[in-house]
């Protein structure tokens, strides 16, 4: 192993600065020379994680109708804007200022003050910060998913901007924070599966709960299934999710050991388990039918579930977490949506709260200690390992984020809603025609005003028309619906 940065330079050095040395007075790589490749690994790592904020925007798009799809990707986009400048101004320091509470960082190190050269392990503090602000963004694009088709955009930005302020920086000073009581009590989480997937999965479910539902289905317990814009999109976001991922577990080690190597096997494995789980439900369920989108959520499931995992289990375990959690939210998708009847559509619940608090679980059962001390220093263990009171650990970190985040996101749409122009639903009229006509002057009077069949068949029964139509033999059915979509579109 490379010889720790702070052993050949800390604040007993001449030169020694609070930002970890004064760059006019000495080389303040120098310490770092030794352990090169472990710094370019992470750097390269948190560039990797970049395609997955897009690949999200790709994937919600793609399964969102295609009158609200651009408003999930320039949402994504925007976000990406917001969370950057909101990491810089004071959520870094908020999350993991050195001399924070346990609950919440200060302000020490606000517009990055001092964060410079210090050493993070075998990198400079700088780096770490670049590291993790790509988890940041990436939990407040997935968060924004529970909002889709229905609400107006620049309430939605100052909603992330404030939510990764008193949730996100909060949850995350919890977890990785040295200081932070879910890191004292000892709950494991390698890269993340509390503070951005069962965070963002709650903060979804809040959102879709205080929006209520599309207007299509309003007094209706049950989920209504849209038209996707494009399969395609979706597909495509997911390799680039897929790819991002390797980036995410993989420098979550902030090194370039053999740990680091058994992450990224482990990451792969359980996203590719997560897609048979998927098929496998989906094979029993459909009549003998598989599904290219239950492909997508069976990756994404997996990679969700291996994340707080993937420094801690053997290989064959992260077989087991994909396949088993994969088989748990496709029946989750299948059976308990519409008994809750909130309309959260894009499945952000299912495929990020519950997939991490599956991950979560697994996790305190299945880490073992000769994983983690792969990378020559740490060690974390589970069930397998016979230290029974993990479980108790994880389910303590479970139980904290959802409640904190539920609550606090609630009364966080609700007093920001109350603020003049700040309304987050859309207008009946900016839902029907869709959101993108309204909020983007891209397609200006060009839009294309087409919809959904479903959309013409609700058209049809609100006018008395498609009663009158089902006395007659199917094809006919078929055949008048399908002109009318048709005469629509043109």
């Amino acid at each position: 192993m490379s010889q720790y940065p702070d052993t050949i330079f800390n604040d007993t050095s001449t030169g020694w600065t609070e930002a970890g040395g004064n760059s006019r007075l000495m080389d303040v790589n120098a310490a770092y020379a030794p352990s090169v490749g472990h710094q370019v690994w992470v750097m390269v790592a948190g560039a990797m994680i970049m395609p997955i904020i897009p690949g999200i925007g790709l994937f919600y798009a793609g399964a969102t109708r295609r009158k609200a799809s651009m408003s999930i990707l320039w949402q994504s986009l925007a976000i990406f804007g917001i969370a950057s400048f909101q990491w810089f101004f004071w959520g870094y320091s908020l999350t993991y200022a050195d001399n924070a509470s346990p609950f919440i960082g200060t302000l020490k190190y606000i517009g990055l003050r001092n964060v410079l050269a210090k050493p993070m392990g075998y990198i400079p503090e700088i780096l770490y910060c670049f590291f993790q602000l790509m988890f940041c963004v990436e939990t407040l694009v997935i968060m924004i998913g529970g909002a889709f088709e229905r609400c107006r955009l620049m309430p939605s930005m100052v909603f992330s901007f404030c939510w990764a302020t008193v949730v996100y920086c909060p949850i995350a000073c919890w977890t990785w924070n040295s200081n932070g009581w879910l890191y004292t009590l000892g709950a494991l989480d390698f890269a993340g599966g509390g503070p951005v997937h069962i965070a963002s999965g709650v903060g979804a479910l809040a959102f879709a709960t205080v929006l209520g539902k599309r207007m299509r289905i309003r007094g209706s317990a049950q989920r209504d299934k849209f038209n996707t814009s494009s399969m395609t999109m979706a597909f495509i976001g997911t390799i680039f999710i897929w790819f991002g991922w390797f980036g995410f577990n993989g420098g979550s080690t902030l090194n370039a050991t053999v740990r680091t190597y058994y992450v990224l096997f482990n990451t792969n494995l359980a996203a590719g388990t997560g897609i048979i789980g998927d098929v496998v439900v989906n094979y029993l369920t459909h009549k003998g039918k598989v599904s290219v989108m239950g492909c997508c959520n069976g990756v994404m499931v997996g990679l969700v579930a291996i994340t707080p995992a993937a420094g801690y289990v053997p290989v064959y375990f992260a077989a087991l977490i994909g396949f088993l959690t994969s088989i748990i939210c496709a029946l989750f998708e299948e059976y308990v949506p519409s008994f809750f009847g909130i309309d959260e559509g894009l499945d952000v619940f299912r495929n990020h709260a519950i997939g991490g608090i599956c991950g979560a679980i697994f996790t305190g059962l299945f880490a073992a200690s000769w994983v983690s001390e792969l990378d020559g220093s740490t060690v974390a263990s589970g069930w397998v390992d016979h230290n029974y009171i993990q479980l108790g650990y994880q389910l303590a970190e479970v139980c904290a984020i959802v409640g904190y985040t539920y609550v606090v996101s609630v009364i966080l749409l609700l007093v920001i809603d109350r603020i003049p122009g700040m309304k987050f639903r859309s207008s009946e009229a900016e839902e029907k025609d869709g959101i993108d006509k309204h909020y983007l002057f891209d397609f200006g009077e060009e839009y294309d005003h087409s919809i959904d069949e479903e959309e013409v068949i609700q058209i049809l029964k609100d006018q008395g028309i498609l009663q009158l139509l089902m006395s007659k033999p199917a094809g006919i059915v078929n055949s008048n619906v399908s002109t009318v979509v048709e005469l629509k579109s043109d």
